[in-house]
Parts: structure tokens; C-alpha cells; sequence
């Protein structure tokens, strides 16, 4: 390949002289071209007839910029050139026709008439020679630049033109009447999906600055409710007991709602009572003699465990008339903590009736409904094989239907409730049954207590007649 001469800078506003060289005459074209053309920065000198002098034609200064602009040239047109070796080109020098300013420029001939170059059959015209300027390091970076860019660019033309290609070579679709319809099925399903949901109440808005609340945490708490209710629910244990059977049951729950009234302790207390017991009858037999035993003592493990003044053992030995004795109820208490491996932070039926009774935007007397069909249900055993939640949920269905709130069964419920109409009906029937039997029970305890003034008299109002015949209206 051949040398480059390397020219200094040019400072600035002086112009440069350039050599210019013949060009081939290619065949049937009797006109001469220059070799880089008008080209900014490089001075042209012609030769004109009639022994004038050439006149130097000035341009722009030689900056950084335009430097790399001819260093590029420079370098595609001697790629050209050494693509093309076949060509025998003969150029024919001529001497400078201006002076060169020393150290800065670079003289350029003068024009002559150039010579016919006999071609070969398939040669093509040859590149004309350039001569490259060499230009400072800080240049060079900014014409490598330029050139990555250039690369860039003429990729994304070949990706653009191909995918042209591509398109314009694929068969067109044909529609067809099924894909016609297939169409118009995507349209409505999207419209379907489209459509806006429900409004669901924010029921925890009103809490957002009570932080014993924990509206941040609260929905996490109730999944994890949900989830474990299950590990700590009862098992169908009566055929399994064989002194005592569902009424006993029923008398005890019943006595100690009576005692929980009169010692005026929490509900939550109540709910794990009746929880403990449960348990514990699922994996121990009991006499008919120890079952009030059982109660007493699991009422005083629920009243440590959730009250801040739980009764003491001898206000319990009072109270069950010196049936037992105060050792026989410690003895007990250690026995069922021991058969429960002390397993007491468990979701009772109380911590669903306080989210959903929330969820239903209730007020006093819808409150109090939830709580007597609640406790009506806890006291009989056929409620044990639903879940919690589940009794929670029909609970406070029964009670909107009693009391004919529209709809019976709104979205907020549903979606904190987790459950729908359908999946409530076979309980709520079961609860709309114990209320309408509740005023000729023998067992009056929950009665009288609902239908006291205090609690709004709820246990006077009539059952729901939709749920005792089967039908209920969910507009």
C-alpha cells in the first residue's frame, strides 16, 4: 500500500494548496474530472488559456470538524483504490503553478489535458489518487466516532429494508366469515374484561390513624386466619364420648354463657371457652361427672389468657355451688393445657364476627342480630363440622335477611367474607331454624340475653320466613 505524506496542521484561516492530479478518461467520455472535487479547505489552481495565472480560490479554515470530514474521504476513496488494482492508471504530473507557504500547505500542479488509457475489456475507470492529510490525535477520536456512528446507521437501513422485504414478499390474509367471528368473539370478551368493577367499601379508611388497628397489616392477619383456622378446628367427637351427648353439651355452653354474663367478661373470652372444650373432648373421653368440671376450668385458661382481671378459682367454686374443689380445677386447668400442648392464640368464631360484622356496615341492632344467631349456634353441636369462618359469615347473612337489608349479600362482604351466597345458604338455614325454636328451648340463657333492652330486643324479632322455606331474595 502506499505512503501517505503527512502534512501539517493548518492554522487557522490559511488555506491549502492541492496537488491535483489527471484523471483516466474513461471510454466514450472526452471530459476531465477532478480528483476529490470541491472539497472546502483545498485550494484549486487551474491552468487558463491564454497564459493567464491561476487564480487561487480561498475557502474555509481547516477546522476539526472538517478534518475528519476528509480524512473519511480520503480513506473510503484509497479502500477504492486498492479494490481496483486491474486499472492501470497514468498520471502525468505537472508542476505547482503557486507558491507553497512553508511548513503549512501543500502544492498542487496545474492542469493539463489528460491522456486516453487504453482499457481492458473489463476494466472498470480506476479511482482517482488522493492524498491523505494527517490530522492530530483529538481528530482522529472524533472521526472514530463518526465512523461508528455511520456503521450504526447503515445497519439499521439493512434491518429497515429487509423487514420492507419481508413484508412486502409475505402472502396477504384472507379473511374468512370464521375468522370474521373469532374477531367480533376477542372484541366482546375485551369489552367484558372492560367492564368496571364493583364498588367494594374501604371498611378500614376510618382507622387509617388508629394505630392499634393495624389497618397495614390487617388483611395479611385475616389470610393468615383463614389459612390456619383449619388446624385448630374441632372434630366430629361425639360418637367417640360415651357418657355424655350433644344435649349435655348444650346445657354446659348454655350455663357458662350465664356465667360469662354475670362475671361480665369479654366475648373473646366466651369463644375460646367454647373452643377449648371442644378440643379438648376431641381427644380425651369425659365422664358426665367432669364435664361442668371441663367447662370451669377451660373458662379460667380463656379468662388468663384474654382478660386483665380474670375471675379467681374460688369465685368459680362459688359459682358451681362447691361441685368442685379448688384443686380439682387446677388439676383440670393442667390437663387440658397439657392434651392441647398449650395451643391457645387459635381463630375462634369472635375474630371473624368482628371483621365481617365491619364489613357489613351494621348498625347497633344489625350488630346485636349477628352475635344472638352466633351464640344460638355455638351452643348446638350440629354447627362443628363448619368452620369458623364459615359460621361467622351465615351469622351475619341471617341476620340481614331477618332484618331485610338489600341485597342480603353485598361485594364487600363477599370479598372480605371470601364466601357467597350459596356457599353461606346450607348454614344460614341452620341458624334460621335455632331462631325460630329459640323462644320454646328449654335453654333460655342466649334468648333472655337478646331480648333485653340493652341488646335491642333482637331475639323478638321473627326469623327470616326465605330462609326457613328455602327461598331467599338477593335483590
Amino acid at each position: 500500500m502506499a505512503s501517505r505524506p503527512i502534512v501539517p496542521q493548518q492554522p487557522r484561516g490559511e488555506a491549502v494548496v492541492h496537488k491535483q492530479t489527471k484523471k483516466n478518461v474513461a471510454a466514450g467520455d472526452g471530459k476531465s474530472r477532478r480528483a476529490l472535487g470541491d472539497i472546502g479547505n483545498v485550494v484549486n489552481v487551474r491552468a487558463v488559456a491564454d497564459g493567464k495565472p491561476a487564480q487561487i480560490q480561498t475557502h474555509r479554515p481547516l477546522t476539526r470538524s472538517f478534518c475528519a470530514q476528509l480524512l473519511a474521504n480520503a480513506q473510503a476513496a484509497a479502500v477504492a483504490e486498492n479494490n481496483k488494482k486491474n486499472v492501470c492508471v497514468n498520471v502525468e504530473k505537472a508542476p505547482a503553478a503557486v507558491p507553497v507557504p512553508p511548513k503549512r500547505s501543500v502544492a498542487a500542479p496545474a492542469a493539463a489535458p489528460p491522456k486516453a488509457v487504453q482499457k481492458k475489456p473489463t476494466a472498470k475507470p480506476a479511482a482517482p489518487s488522493v492524498e491523505v492529510i494527517e490530522i492530530s490525535p483529538d481528530v482522529e477520536e472524533i472521526v472514530e466516532v463518526k465512523e461508528k456512528k455511520e456503521k450504526k446507521d447503515k445497519a439499521e437501513v439493512i434491518n429497515n429494508n429487509k423487514k420492507v422485504t419481508q413484508k412486502e414478499g409475505s402472502p396477504k390474509k384472507k379473511h374468512t366469515f370464521s375468522s370474521a367471528l373469532t374477531a367480533r368473539s376477542k372484541a366482546a370478551a375485551h369489552g367484558i374484561a372492560k367492564k368496571p368493577k364493583e364498588h367494594i367499601v374501604d371498611i378500614d379508611g376510618a382507622d387509617t390513624d388508629n394505630h392499634l388497628a393495624g389497618v397495614e397489616y390487617v388483611d395479611e392477619i385475616y389470610k393468615f386466619y383463614k389459612s390456619a383456622e383449619h388446624e385448630s378446628m374441632p372434630n366430629d367427637y361425639m360418637h367417640l364420648q360415651t357418657d355424655i351427648n350433644e344435649k349435655m353439651r348444650a346445657i354446659l355452653i348454655d350455663w357458662l354463657i350465664d356465667v360469662h354474663q354475670k362475671f361480665e367478661l369479654s366475648a373473646e373470652a366466651l369463644y375460646l371457652t367454647i373452643n377449648l372444650i371442644d378440643r379438648f373432648l376431641s381427644v380425651k373421653v369425659v365422664p358426665r361427672r367432669e364435664l361442668q368440671l371441663l367447662g370451669m376450668s377451660a373458662m379460667l385458661i380463656a379468662t388468663k389468657y384474654e382478660e386483665i382481671w380474670p375471675p379467681e378459682v374460688n369465685d368459680l367454686v362459688c359459682i358451681a355451688d362447691r361441685a368442685y374443689t379448688h384443686e380439682q380445677i387446677l388439676i383440670m386447668e393442667k390437663t387440658i393445657l397439657g392434651r392441647l400442648e398449650w395451643t391457645l392464640t387459635v381463630p375462634t368464631h369472635y375474630v371473624f364476627l368482628a371483621r365481617f360484622i365491619k364489613a357489613s356496615i351494621p348498625d347497633p341492632k344489625m350488630e346485636n342480630m349477628v352475635y344472638f344467631l352466633a351464640e344460638l349456634g355455638i351452643m348446638h353441636y350440629e354447627t362443628i363440622r363448619y368452620c369458623p369462618s364459615m359460621v361467622a359469615a351465615s351469622a351475619v347473612y341471617a341476620a340481614r335477611c331477618t332484618l331485610k337489608k338489600t341485597p342480603a349479600w353485598t361485594d364487600t362482604l363477599k370479598f372480605h367474607t371470601g364466601y357467597n351466597e350459596q356457599q353461606l345458604m346450607e348454614c344460614a338455614k341452620l341458624l334460621a331454624c335455632f331462631h325460630s325454636k329459640a323462644i320454646d328451648c328449654r335453654l333460655q340463657v342466649v334468648y333472655r340475653k337478646y331480648s333485653s333492652s340493652l341488646r335491642g330486643a333482637v331475639a323478638l324479632i321473627p326469623a327470616c320466613q326465605n330462609l326457613l322455606s328455602g327461598v331467599v331474595s338477593s335483590a
